[in-house]
């Protein structure tokens, strides 16, 4: 599902508008990115946490050639995910391994 397949999805189970739904999905998507970026935490509970972390730069490998590459210092955004949603995709999944 894209941004736009879940737009349609919530406008219809709410009885909105799409252009309503568009807004507030754009706020919160804006305001979990500023949270993260702040080095602050994002909990909704149930779902799930966004945070941001640290990654100190480093030697790798390219594998395609063996050359050694540096990669820079890097924050990245970490999504990790709540227990009420890990259960709902193993329900899903296991329905969907037993048809």
């Amino acid at each position: 599902m894209n941004k736009q397949e879940l737009i349609t999805v919530v406008s219809l189970n709410l009885g909105v508008s799409q252009k309503m739904v568009t807004a507030v999905l754009n706020e919160i998507i804006e305001v979990i990115g500023d949270t993260i970026a702040n080095d602050q935490e994002v909990l909704l509970v149930d779902f799930g946490k966004f945070k941001s972390k640290f990654k100190k730069g480093r030697n790798c490998r390219n594998p395609k050639n063996g050359e050694s590459v540096y990669i820079e210092d890097a924050t990245i955004a970490i999504f990790k995910a709540g227990k009420k949603l890990k259960q709902k995709v193993n329900i899903i999944r296991e329905k969907n391994e037993s048809i």
